[in-house]
């Protein structure tokens, strides 16, 4: 962008498509470049380039387009990327999908300014993950570990409590037998507003919202806006944990939202689409969101992230699942049947994995028997389906005695191991007993 554009507005619209504008190209622009849009009574919104050719420039408006004149439009280059304000005093805050502020608040006094499209970390820089993070679910800390820098996508599907949860993660959330700054950002994308309230109410009656900044994207919002939030609170993720040494745990919910954005807006440019009418760039897009998650050698800090996403058709070959399953390290998996026999949380621990589980547990870690306990009750939990699916076919007749001890394990397994109460917070200790 060339400085002698900065400051001059040009009216040069000529054409409104959606959140998409079309104006005359100029001299010096540059892709992601922000620009702010100017309407006949002097509202200001925002957007940023997305397509650049010898004639024409197309940008992204991130706010609602109802209402505008092409006649009347204009546009100014800023020269800029787009940046998200950062400051220790978003903690306890709440914004929304592009950081302003929505709880009611003053504004913060920014400390920095943090490109929101900031790179990936770099592979040779990663610092290998060895520390438990504690969420207080049985079922995750004793079977499927998660670790300070890992990436562990939690699939749900439609109506079923992943976004209860993620809120009960958040509220218990935490290093065992660490003093060390442990911080929470929550992005919400396509929620309602009376998810958001819920949320929050949540997180106070938890005593957890000192600790977290929530970035809320609510479902009446422009689609724009909800493929910005997961960077916007990425940033603040890395400004608290590289800058300022904190152990951040991301939560996003729900990705299914943000892929659907993606969707729409690739369909509004007509774009050719991949599978399922998804773009064929969303692999990279998810990848360069979730990539940012890890720890770097030389840094205290560490940012964890737990994506949520609803599988449609509960599908877990669904190109969301899909993908996501590629580049994330295991995942945890919510089961209908269980949720229909009233077991909180339902996830059922046979196709769930923590691939880093094994470089966390252990002596001097967890417990030197958490290995060889948790074998264990896959292996029984595994033996008890496949007898229950036998008596299910020839009978309990058919069955042996050691095949009865078997059915009654997993009984008690999900109605005492799994099953727990949402405000109930268990220590790895206390699952392990």
């Amino acid at each position: 962008m060339t400085k002698s554009n900065k400051n001059i507005t040009f009216f040069t619209v000529n054409e409104i498509e959606g959140s998409l504008l079309m104006c005359e190209s100029v001299v010096g622009i540059g892709f992601g470049e922000v620009v702010k849009i100017t309407t006949r009574e002097g509202e200001e919104k925002t957007g940023q380039v997305i397509d650049v050719s010898d004639n024409v420039t197309v940008i992204q408006i991130f706010e609602k387009t109802s209402g505008l004149n092409i006649k009347s439009i204009g546009i100014r280059f800023t020269g800029d990327t787009l940046k998200c304000p950062v400051s220790m005093d978003m903690l306890g805050r709440t914004f929304s999908g592009v950081g302003k502020p929505i709880d009611g608040g003053v504004n913060i006094i920014p400390e920095d300014y943090l490109d929101v499209h900031a790179a990936t970390i770099n592979p040779y820089s990663r610092a290998h993950p060895t520390k438990v993070i504690q969420t207080g679910i049985s079922v995750i800390d004793g079977l499927n570990t998660l670790l300070l820098g890992q990436k562990l996508p939690l699939l749900s599907g439609t109506g079923m409590p992943h976004k209860r949860l993620a809120s009960q993660i958040v509220s218990q959330a935490k290093v065992p037998g660490s003093d060390e700054p442990f911080t929470i950002v929550f992005a919400a994308m396509g929620i309602t507003a009376d998810e958001m309230v819920l949320f929050r109410d949540d997180f106070i009656k938890m005593g957890a919202i000192g600790r977290v900044v929530m970035f809320i994207n609510l479902a009446e919002d422009p689609a724009i806006e909800r493929l910005l939030t997961p960077g916007f609170a990425l940033t603040t993720a890395e400004y608290l944990a590289f800058h300022h040494d904190h152990h951040v745990l991301v939560i996003m919910v729900d990705i299914t939202n943000y892929c659907e954005a993606l969707r729409e807006i690739s369909a509004s440019r007509l774009e050719i689409p991949g599978r399922r009418g998804y773009p064929g760039y969303m692999y990279t897009d998810l990848a360069m969101l979730y990539e940012r998650a890890g720890i770097i050698r030389g840094k205290k800090g560490s940012i964890t992230m737990i994506p949520i996403l609803t599988m449609p058709d509960d599908d877990v070959t669904h190109p969301i699942a899909d993908l996501t399953n590629y580049i994330t390290e295991g995942q945890i998996i919510l089961d209908r049947s269980m949720f229909k026999r009233g077991i909180y949380p339902p996830i059922d621990p046979l196709p769930c994995l923590s691939r880093l589980m094994d470089k966390g547990i252990g002596l001097d870690k967890t417990r030197e028997d958490h290995k060889q306990l948790s074998d264990q009750l896959y292996y029984a939990y595994a033996e008890g389906k496949t007898v229950q699916g036998t008596a299910m076919v020839s009978g309990e007749k058919a069955l042996t005695n050691t095949d009865k001890l078997y059915l009654k394990f997993i009984e008690r397994f999900e109605k005492e191991f799994i099953n727990q109460g949402y405000y109930e917070n268990r220590s790895i200790e206390t699952t392990l007993n």
